[in-house]
């Protein structure tokens, strides 16, 4: 049976009710055709959504892939809309289907350190939930405050502290999920341990929508450590910051933070942060530890130590929480300056292996210079992963500036494939990585993944065009 999909939003209103539609003529339905992506990193020819559900129980989710899936119309399924790759636009049209009423934190245990919630979850809200009860919820993307704990797990999403505790994958033990067609499956497991069977859970993480849509989730969680100490080192360059950073893991030094801006992401801070950089401040280091209050001041009195033998120009401890809000907030007010300042800003989550910061900081130097193009440099330096920022000012829908910018972004992944590292540390694939897949990746691992997609929807109806390129070739076994 087909059904074009101007007539789908009718046909939902009528199982699900009409208040849960949003369809054509109502002015929030544009709100649902965009997301945090840079518009010049989108393709062209995207179809806007016929229609948007805000779905409020499992029941209602399976019921919406059911009937699309029986009139051939696609799903694209949405959190709370801060994805930076287009992992929830639609590429075909069709219907968005939004968990983001989907927000009940069902169960937190302290006995099994276990939370189960719903995937429409603010990941800052399910923090506070548990930390209340002495309980702790590692991953904590920049977007915090209003991602969801499902968009999370779509995307495999990380954070400051992954360097320590691991993303998001690390704590999901079980997911509820509806298939496409409106099949429901329970996979994963509530315990520590757990090897039955394949592991779905790790294939549905990352999968950024497109095998299936989370319903529920269930969590690992960690007692909340009882003392955390932050503190902030001033470099004159990126080498010098990250020769210190080097040295302090030699030493066997495990931060649960170890963040790195270079100078132009402090120069655009400054004015905003309460903290004064040095004239001199070509880089910082934010480090945090934790663990025993008692233990904590010997090792933060050891990195500062450290720090400063590798040239650190200043070496700030937070004494309060004030204190540390106003470490952190230098850190997280980088991009927001960055986007303020200039007319575009496209960040690109590259991730090489650790040992090679200093050299890939270098490639992009050589990179921004060759293109014309400013860059500003901050990340997790812990894990390799780095957010590099082009920073444009002339218009992006100008072909010359759009062929510019597709010029700095294929180099940039040219060279951090050749650092050994990998095109996305957290935001995904979605549409703007989708046709670079096959400088990291070869044409065999691709097609394997085809056939993994297409056994979870052989149709191509959940969130079509996403991740995985058009086949360019025949793919012989």
């Amino acid at each position: 049976m087909s059904t074009r999909s101007a007539d789908i939003a009718e046909i939902l209103g009528r199982e699900l009710g009409a208040g849960r539609v949003i369809g054509a003529g109502d002015d929030r339905l544009a709100d649902y055709g965009r997301d945090e992506t840079t518009p010049a990193m989108l393709p062209e020819g995207l179809v806007p959504p016929a229609c948007a559900v805000l779905c409020e129980d499992a029941d209602e989710v399976a019921a919406v892939l059911r009937i699309c899936a029986e009139r051939a119309v696609p799903v694209t399924p949405r959190g709370a809309g801060s994805g930076m790759v287009g992992g929830a636009l639609p590429v075909r049209g069709g219907v968005v289907l939004s968990t983001e009423r989907m927000q009940r934190i069902l169960e937190i245990s302290s006995d099994d350190l276990v939370a189960v919630v719903e995937p429409g979850v603010i990941t800052g809200q399910l923090q506070e939930a548990v930390e209340a009860q002495g309980l702790f919820y590692p991953p904590d993307p920049a977007s915090l405050a209003m991602c969801s704990i499902g968009g999370n797990a779509a995307t495999n999403a990380g954070g400051p502290r992954a360097f320590k505790y691991g993303v998001t994958r690390e704590y999901i033990l079980g997911l509820d999920v509806a298939l496409m067609g409106g099949e429901r499956l329970r996979v994963g497991r509530r315990t520590a341990k757990g090897v039955t069977g394949y592991d779905l859970v790790a294939g549905f993480v990352g999968s950024e929508g497109t095998f299936g849509v989370t319903t529920q989730l269930t969590v690992k969680l960690l007692p909340l450590p009882p003392g955390v100490s932050t503190l902030l080192a001033v470099f004159a360059d990126v080498r010098a910051a990250s020769d210190a950073i080097a040295a302090l893991l030699g030493r066997g030094i495990r931060p649960r933070v170890l963040e790195l801006a270079d100078r132009a992401s402090i120069d655009h801070v400054r004015k905003r942060s309460r903290y004064r950089f040095p004239d001199g401040a070509g880089a910082i280091v934010l480090l945090e530890v934790d663990g025993d209050p008692d233990a904590l001041d010997a090792q933060v009195l050891r990195i500062g130590q450290d720090c400063e033998r590798h040239g650190a120009l200043d070496v700030l401890v937070a004494q309060s929480p004030t204190e540390r809000r106003a470490l952190w907030e230098a850190r997280r007010q980088i991009s927001p300056s960055l986007r303020e300042a200039h007319r575009t800003k496209i960040n690109e989550d590259l991730c090489v292996p650790r040992g090679a910061i200093g050299e890939m900081l270098a490639r992009v130097d050589r990179v921004s210079a060759e293109v014309g193009l400013p860059v500003a440099v901050f990340g997790h330096a812990g894990d390799g992963n780095l957010h590099v920022n082009l920073l444009v000012d002339d218009d992006p829908a100008d072909p010359a500036v759009k062929a510019q910018i597709a010029d700095a972004v294929g180099r940039l992944f040219a060279e951090t494939v050749a650092l050994r590292g990998t095109l996305t540390g957290e935001h995904g694939v979605g549409l703007t990585k989708r046709d670079h897949m096959g400088v990291e990746q070869d044409e065999r691992v691709l097609e394997w993944q085809r056939r993994w997609k297409a056994m979870w929807d052989p149709a191509d109806l959940l969130n079509p065009g996403k991740v995985l390129p058009a086949r360019r070739r025949a793919c012989t076994e």
